[in-house]
């Protein structure tokens, strides 16, 4: 699920732009939780880095759009800004507060809807990372996001990914430290599983990318609160 907060005070527009990103969200497949301010005051005041992206009107009565994102960034590094605005001279003073792009008014859901795309793209290129393994005759580069699970047999380890299978030599805890942060958690001491391909839980198995694995015992408590807390947090 993406986050993403809509500041604009103009009523009408930020219906429209909720209308434009739901819109999106239902060509697309990607699921956003919209959260809407009618000022930049009442975003930045009290602000907390929950949003993945943020669409700031740069002219607003009480807080305008650009001292909000200098406000933003002081606590939120990260968080994807875009700019609304009437003139375009205006979002240029964006790149300050690293913005990732401007639309201009009037909004077309075109405009729109590329700009969405890429933010979106941003955000998920930022959440996998590069797995550079050591195959015969050469390294083959992977996203940790296409990855189902890791499995060990003695000594090698099984890749499993939606392009295939790759055997590698080494060890299960080098490929989880290697993986940290990215959402790969142990369902016994020979999976490594990726929790974004998790479609199903049962009694002691789970399901990742198609293929059925053994939760054991010791790790199940373990691995089913990292997995609620996955899903409780949106799934990123």
């Amino acid at each position: 699920m993406v986050r993403i907060a809509i500041v604009e005070d103009d009523d009408a527009c930020r219906a429209q732009l909720e209308a434009y990103v739901r819109r999106y969200g239902g060509e697309t497949g990607v699921e956003f939780q919209i959260t809407s301010f009618s000022d930049g005051l009442y975003i930045a005041e009290d602000y907390r880095p929950i949003y993945d992206i943020i669409l700031l009107d740069i002219e607003m009565p009480r807080l305008d759009g650009m001292a909000a994102a200098e406000r933003i960034r002081a606590f939120d590094p990260g968080v994807i800004l875009i700019f609304i605005t009437n003139m375009a001279q205006y979002a240029i003073k964006g790149y300050e507060v690293d913005a990732l792009d401007f639309v201009l008014k009037p909004v077309g859901y075109f405009p729109f809807s590329l700009k969405l795309k890429k933010a979106v793209s941003a955000l998920r290129a930022r959440a996998q990372k590069d797995l550079l393994l050591p195959l015969d005759g050469g390294v083959k580069r992977v996203s940790s996001g296409e990855i189902y699970y890791i499995e060990v047999q003695g000594h090698r380890i099984i890749v499993h990914a939606e392009s295939g299978d790759y055997v590698l030599p080494g060890a299960l805890r080098d490929m989880e430290e290697q993986l940290e942060g990215q959402h790969f958690v142990r369902c016994n001491k020979c999976y490594l599983v990726n929790l974004r391909h998790v479609t199903d839980v049962r009694q002691n198995t789970v399901v990742a990318g198609g293929h059925e694995l053994q939760i054991s015992r010791p790790r199940k408590k373990e691995f089913l609160q990292a997995l609620t807390d996955y899903f409780g947090g949106g799934g990123r």
